[in-house]
């Protein structure tokens, strides 16, 4: 990395999280450790800028791996029409995580395709000749006050934490979890902020000494 990157990191902790393997069907599997996108959903909901890219590096995993059954009452708009119009709803098994503590790590880089950019955000933007850095420093400073945009969740958003902030001293990366996932969802809106879907995986993900890294891909476009 060069010296003029700008880098950020929290600390995320909760009950219950759920990092949804979309190959587990109807009856959905978490995997280990949040995906490249999860991770990136929760810096920006502490903070999303237009002019900047979040690009998650790696997840230090800091509490064992413990998997729970989980039951709930979906009643939303993906229920069969039937069920919508006698007002039933759909009872939900998930295999999720409990008890879950996670480091992120991301670098913050300038966004080159910003011709989204809102009003406001141009006059943000006029203000600084170092987005990046800008970040950064809001970043910090918001997520040592407890602020944030929209509260990030542990994956689903009902599994809310119950800690999110600086890195705590009491907390320890497991060092006894390595293993390899075959494939892993890294992105759903690959092409960025207002595309189309366009699904991506990551193949023979590895978790080593309870980090998982992220592959670097400069090609993509990461917004």
């Amino acid at each position: 990395m060069s010296r003029s990157s700008y880098f950020v990191e929290m600390e995320i902790a909760g009950d219950t999280a759920m990092w949804t393997r979309p190959d587990t069907g109807d009856a959905p599997v978490s995997y280990p450790a949040p995906t490249y996108s999860a991770v990136k959903a929760i810096f920006e909901s502490l903070l999303f800028g237009f002019k900047t890219i979040v690009k998650p590096i790696k997840v230090g995993i800091c509490a064992p791996l413990q998997y729970h059954s989980y039951h709930t009452n979906y009643g939303g708009p993906l229920r069969q029409a039937k069920s919508i119009a006698e007002g039933n709803s759909y009872q939900l098994l998930a295999t999720v995580l409990i008890d879950v503590c996670y480091r992120l790590y991301a670098e913050v880089v300038i966004n080159k395709n910003n011709q989204d950019l809102s009003e406001r955000s141009r006059h943000w933007d006029a203000l600084t000749t170092s987005p990046c850095h800008a970040y950064q420093d809001i970043f910090n400073r918001r997520l040592k006050r407890g602020q944030c945009y929209s509260i990030p969740s542990l994956g689903w958003k009902e599994f809310t934490p119950s800690y999110f902030g600086v890195f705590r001293e009491a907390t320890k990366i497991q060092d006894d979890i390595t293993f390899t996932i075959p494939s892993m969802l890294r992105q759903v809106f690959s092409n960025g902020y207002n595309s189309e879907p366009l699904y991506t995986y990551d193949q023979d993900v590895a978790i080593r000494n309870g980090v998982l890294t992220f592959a670097v891909k400069d090609s993509e476009n990461d917004q």
